[in-house]
């Protein structure tokens, strides 16, 4: 058995999934919106961080997620540590920085959903600097139609108040998911240009995130952090 499938239930199921439960005390609903078995693609809001851990430790399917390769070279005892951390939880390590980037991060991600795996993803592309939910970009979308897997759009909360952004270690308080029914867009881009097909399907999938979240939407994408 590969390393991370041994971390991933012990975080999931003795450390850090208990842990969560005592910090945060997460308000979670719809988990049955979660197909129990299949390819399923999770559409997020971004508000933290910590948004990275809520959904890999409080929905009950494994959970994949692209994470900064970044987190998996650190050096010394630490930098094992860091990437022993993100891989048990279901992150896999992506390179940003080609000219390829976009390509690999979504052959990487429908590779999950074509092994029937569970992939998590925030079409927003960056955290929220304000709590409000930004247009989204179209990867979500792209990888929709590209494997034909359903979408649950989710909304978390409360994360923005116990990890706001420059802090490291969140601090207790309550926090929450709510997870809506699956949208399907199989064969929606039959007989349309590739692009627009896509960015109706990206604006569809953000409706039903603020559906959810109630934040004010904006339609601009959010400024990536300066550093």
């Amino acid at each position: 058995m590969e390393p991370e499938r041994l971390v991933y239930p012990l975080l999931k199921h003795v450390l850090m999934g208990p842990a969560m439960r005592v910090a945060f005390l997460p308000r979670v609903s719809g988990l049955a919106h979660v197909p129990r078995i299949g390819p399923v693609i999770l559409a997020a809001n971004h508000l933290s961080f910590l948004d990275s851990f809520v959904l890999p430790l409080m929905v009950p399917r494994r959970v994949h997620f692209l994470g900064k390769h970044e987190y998996f070279t650190g050096a010394g005892v630490r930098g094992r540590a860091i990437a022993a951390l993100f891989r048990g939880v279901g992150a896999i390590a992506v390179d940003r920085s080609g000219g390829r980037a976009a390509l690999d991060a979504l052959d990487t991600s429908a590779a999950v959903l074509e092994r029937g795996g569970v992939f998590a993803i925030h079409p927003e592309g960056t955290r929220s600097p304000d709590g409000r939910l930004y247009r989204g970009r179209t990867g979500v979308a792209r990888l929709a139609l590209r494997t034909g897997a359903p979408v649950v759009p989710v909304a978390i909360e409360g994360t923005d108040r116990v990890q706001p952004l420059g802090r490291a270690v969140p601090r207790p308080g309550r926090i929450g998911l709510r997870i809506g029914p699956p949208l399907t867009f199989r064969g929606r881009d039959a007989g349309v240009p590739r692009g627009r097909a896509a960015r109706d399907v990206t604006d569809e999938i953000m409706e039903a995130i603020q559906r959810l979240s109630g934040q004010e939407y904006v339609d601009d994408y959010a400024p990536r952090p300066s550093a």
